[in-house]
């Protein structure tokens, strides 16, 4: 019995140790190295998890790949601003005008298209008239014409008589008579001329011979004195633009006919598509004539000279548009036009035209004493806001508190954590970022740089 026990004894002895064998061998199979946590690890883990400023180098090939640009912080004032969307529109009452027929008639002749460039008194159409009014009103005026001319003579031959031969009272007569015949003569003259005949052809009907034909002229220039006339090419002088033709040849057209619009777009509306939320700042904005910043869509701004104006809200609109539920507000814009020759024609083009699409800035707030940087220098995870101050070749990632931030700029706070004077990059503050986080994860230390020869640059 001893000696069976004993055996037992031992074979479990050695089934302990083959178990513990075993269980080292399948450890040693799948636990990898790298995977045994150690005091440097751990280190290393922590310092890829912090959130304190980081630092990376960059080469001077690297900075010109990035196109990155430092310059100093400075501080400046700045306006916190709503962005309102808007387009470019005509300014009625200075934009279009209509041109209409003096007179019933037929449309014998066209001499501008659209498109043609005129000037103020130039020939427009031709009409052939069928008006009676006008008919008669010549006729009258001829006659009337003839009254003066004999009573003017009776007036001399009374008045060559010696005195005493002829009553007084008969020369008051005559006198009174032509003074009524030439207020006739007036009359008929100025109905004549607004029907749009010209002051010689007055004369040629009051001389017997009427006139068949009239020519529409383009109107004179608007004299408005809060809103001169913009001149175009050449220097000087209004243009107008045939912008549309409503008659053809031929066409019989009424009294007060509409026969074509013409158009000066150098004085123009900026229409703002603003929210009735909005309403309170638009109109603070509007009281204190506090200037807007606007960007024009497809706008080259190299081709034309600098736009030296002021933009100003001149009104806001009191009614709200029951589709878009919003209010317009306008801007004036004075536009710039240059002109070409072709054909013996001129023919002007305008920088701006009505439906150019516009977003416009409308200051609320002026933030003083902060730093003002390009939408590009800041990089944001989650909560927390960094910029990356330059130091020769080094790039220091720095947590900053944004006040306002738009499709352009940043604002950030004048707090200590950027001092005035520090060269902030301009841009690519997501690509400096990225590179850091690969550093971080490649374990590299940071601030360090591993040349190609495989030395290495010790951390700043």
């Amino acid at each position: 019995m001893a000696v069976l026990r004993s055996l037992l004894w031992m074979l479990a002895v050695a089934l302990l140790g083959g178990v513990i064998a075993a269980t080292a061998w399948y450890r040693g199979a799948w636990i990898s190295p790298s995977s045994i946590t150690t005091p440097a690890t751990a280190g290393a883990e922590a310092e890829r998890s912090s959130g304190q400023p980081k630092m990376l180098e960059l080469s001077p090939q690297a900075r010109q790949n990035l196109g990155l640009v430092s310059r100093p912080a400075t501080l400046s004032n700045y306006w916190r601003s709503i962005i309102v969307p808007g387009e470019v529109m005509d300014r009625p009452g200075l934009s279009d005008r209509g041109v209409t027929s003096p007179a019933v008639g037929v449309v014998t002749q066209i001499h501008a298209f659209a498109g043609d460039t005129i000037h103020p008194g130039d020939t427009l159409f031709t009409l052939r008239l069928l008006s009676e009014y006008i008919q008669n009103t010549q006729s009258e005026l001829f006659k009337v014409t003839r009254d003066i001319e004999l009573e003017t003579e009776k007036r001399q031959r009374l008045t060559q008589i010696g005195d005493g031969a002829i009553p007084q009272v008969r020369i008051i007569e005559v006198e009174q008579q032509l003074r009524r015949l030439q207020a006739a003569s007036e009359s008929y003259r100025q109905d004549l001329l607004t029907r749009g005949l010209s002051p010689a052809q007055v004369d040629q009907v009051a001389g017997g011979s009427f006139v068949a034909s009239v020519d529409v002229v383009a109107p004179p220039p608007i004299v408005v004195p809060s809103a001169p006339v913009v001149a175009a090419a050449p220097p000087g002088e209004l243009v107008y633009e045939v912008q549309d033709l409503k008659i053809d040849l031929g066409t019989q057209v009424q009294a007060g006919q509409l026969l074509g619009v013409l158009s000066n777009h150098g004085k123009l509306f900026i229409a703002g598509h603003a929210f009735k939320r909005e309403a309170t700042a638009l109109e603070r904005a509007a009281q204190q004539q506090w200037p807007l910043r606007i960007d024009f869509a497809e706008d080259d701004s190299t081709a034309w000279p600098p736009l030296d104006q002021s933009f100003e809200i001149r009104h806001l609109s009191n009614t709200i548009d029951p589709a878009s539920r919003t209010f317009d507000f306008f801007v004036p814009l004075s536009n710039q036009s240059r002109s070409y020759e072709k054909e013996g024609k001129t023919f002007v083009v305008w920088r701006f035209r009505p439906g150019q699409r516009v977003r416009l800035h409308v200051p609320v707030e002026e933030l003083k004493d902060v730093i003002v940087l390009p939408a590009a220098a800041i990089v944001r995870e989650g909560p927390e806001a960094y910029v990356f101050r330059q130091n020769g070749d080094l790039f220091d990632r720095r947590p900053v508190r944004v006040l306002h931030e738009d499709r352009l700029d940043v604002v950030i706070a004048n707090d200590g954590s950027v001092a005035p004077g520090w060269y902030l990059a301009q841009g690519s503050a997501a690509s400096l970022n990225r590179v850091l986080k690969a550093q971080a994860a490649s374990g590299t230390p940071v601030g360090v740089h591993v040349h190609a020869d495989g030395t290495v640059h010790g951390a700043h």
